[in-house]
């Protein structure tokens, strides 16, 4: 079983942090998120990988390589251009191999999780989507009837909303609704979701972030550390 890394993003709303690096070569308690993403992988017994490059894309071919000091096989797709997480796919076609018949796993560059990917594999559907809580980016006053306040509750999460997680496992069937140009959340997703290919997997308990933001950094680094989650 082969997983996708999508790493070939700009990361602008990172700068000026990403002005020198790729966002995936960002560092969360010391450690580029590239790294977290391949060790959490192997933790679930997904050891080899094509990461589909672009910006700044010799940072991660030099620190990555190939795999081997990480255990595991590392092969590269790159854009020569941005093609968007949908083109970027197709464009990783080739390296998937024969893997490609029984599936793989694709994640978004910008993740931290601890969440098990092979559930995804549920035998129901070729492919399937990680879906997590919908996070409250405020904290919320908690009222009774008479507007009294009850309770304060710091970012909580919202149990009946859930948020995709850039955490994906596909069939082979996808490339055929895959761009050769464009972001598969706006192209072939849509599609796929009306044909009933997709399936939803939720996660209610398991660790996640989007590293969108410096503010998201110092987060996710917070609770880590105070969890040991993933460490």
């Amino acid at each position: 079983m082969k997983a996708v890394i999508l790493a070939g993003g700009l990361g602008k709303r990172l700068r000026p942090l990403t002005d020198e690096r790729p966002k995936p070569m960002i560092e969360v308690l010391n450690q580029p998120i590239i790294e977290w993403q391949v060790k959490w992988f192997k933790k679930f017994g997904i050891d080899e990988f094509v990461i589909c490059v672009g910006y700044l894309k010799e940072h991660i071919i030099d620190y990555i390589g190939s795999g081997n000091k990480f255990g595991v096989k590392v092969g590269y797709a790159v854009e020569e251009e941005p093609l968007g997480t949908g083109g970027a796919l197709k464009n990783a076609r080739s390296l998937l191999g024969g893997t490609e018949s029984e599936g793989f796993f694709m994640v978004n560059g910008d993740i931290l999780t601890d969440l098990d990917p092979n559930i995804l594999q549920d035998g129901m559907t070729s492919s399937a989507i990680a879906v997590v809580p919908l996070r409250s980016p405020y904290g919320v006053i908690e009222l009774d009837a008479s507007s009294n306040i009850t309770g304060f509750v710091e970012k909580p999460q919202i149990k009946d909303r859930w948020i995709n997680a850039g955490v994906y496992y596909f069939g082979s069937e996808v490339f055929s609704y895959l761009p050769d140009s464009g972001n598969l959340e706006v192209t072939a997703l849509p599609v796929m979701i009306k044909d009933r290919k997709v399936k939803a997997i939720r996660y209610e308990k398991s660790f996640w972030r989007s590293i969108d933001s410096h503010k998201d950094i110092e987060e996710a680094s917070r609770e880590i550390k105070s969890s040991r989650l993933l460490l």
